[in-house]
């Protein structure tokens, strides 16, 4: 049994909470059945650093870049942000955090794991074995089309996405506040449902955040603010306790707090916190530095 939706009309902005800590020990001093959804964007594994580096641009006539109408532009470097991606045991890792997640889930609560090819493959037979098979209700696919094309292999522009619920007769999936999106042929369906659109399956069309758009914080791994509206909006309700312990930049806690949710943010990198800092100002969130709570 699904939970019913509540009024979502015009929701009050969520409280905000940020935690500057390791999240293990600030997972095992949470409570139990406490949060009604988790998302998380663990480090994928890569094998090196994330980094990413802010540019801007200034006229040159002798610069590095062509612009509009021929004028040449130099590329001034502001700021580089970076964090390590590589694990000897990226399972010893990440599944003492699951271990946790489970435990201070509410018993409808949900668990979004966003992950990538290398990793996500062993993350679900940990998490089949932790939730059961029967908690598995479906794998998302974020399928993006952006950056460089591989000559040797077919280029991975793709995340899995994995979504478990705590319990699998329980829990909460808003249907009516799915986002719509346009047939493909509208001309197959006639002009009333080309008008409405169709409600997106497993797979979801979005693209990256934009290098040069109003979104991008300058973080490494960022993920567009669109897949993680969709993700607060269908499941959950205004009200409800969010948490997400591998915070990054904060998108997930903008989509939370705008929509009325509140939300718990925890990561150990000082620089994701100076950026959550400031992106979240505007909910006057509660920040909690070195593992005070």
């Amino acid at each position: 049994m699904l939970r019913p939706k509540q009024d979502a009309s015009t929701p009050h902005p969520g409280r905000v909470e940020i935690h500057e800590q390791d999240n293990l020990p600030y997972l095992q001093a949470m409570p139990d059945a406490s949060v009604d959804l988790i998302y998380i964007d663990p480090p994928f594994n890569t094998g090196g650093p994330q980094r990413h580096t802010s540019l801007s641009t200034v006229q040159d006539e002798a610069g590095d870049r062509v612009g509009f109408q021929g004028r040449r532009y130099r590329t001034v470097p502001l700021a580089t942000r970076s964090y390590e991606d590589q694990f000897d045991d990226y399972l010893g890792f990440l599944e003492p955090r699951l271990v946790q997640a489970h435990r201070v889930l509410k018993p409808a609560g949900s668990l979004f794991l966003h992950l990538d090819y290398r990793e996500v493959h062993y993350a679900k037979v940990a998490l089949d074995r932790l939730f059961g098979r029967d908690s598995f209700i479906n794998e998302i696919i974020w399928a993006y089309d952006y950056g460089a094309r591989s000559r040797s292999r077919w280029p991975a522009k793709h995340d899995n996405i994995l979504w478990y619920a705590k319990d699998s007769a329980r829990y909460t999936f808003n249907y009516p506040a799915i986002d719509r999106i346009p047939y493909l042929a509208p001309s197959l369906v006639g002009p009333e449902k080309a008008a409405r659109g169709k409600t997106p399956t497993d797979t979801w069309w979005h693209t990256i955040v934009s290098p040069t758009g109003k979104e991008k914080t300058g973080y490494p791994t960022q993920k567009p603010l669109g897949i993680l509206r969709r993700i607060v909006k269908v499941h959950t309700n205004p009200g409800d306790l969010l948490l997400d312990f591998f915070a990054g930049s904060g998108s997930f806690g903008e989509a939370a707090a705008e929509l009325g949710r509140n939300v718990i943010l925890v990561d150990n990198n000082p620089e994701a916190i100076e950026v959550m800092v400031r992106r979240l100002s505007r909910f006057s969130p509660r920040v909690v530095r070195d593992g005070g709570r």
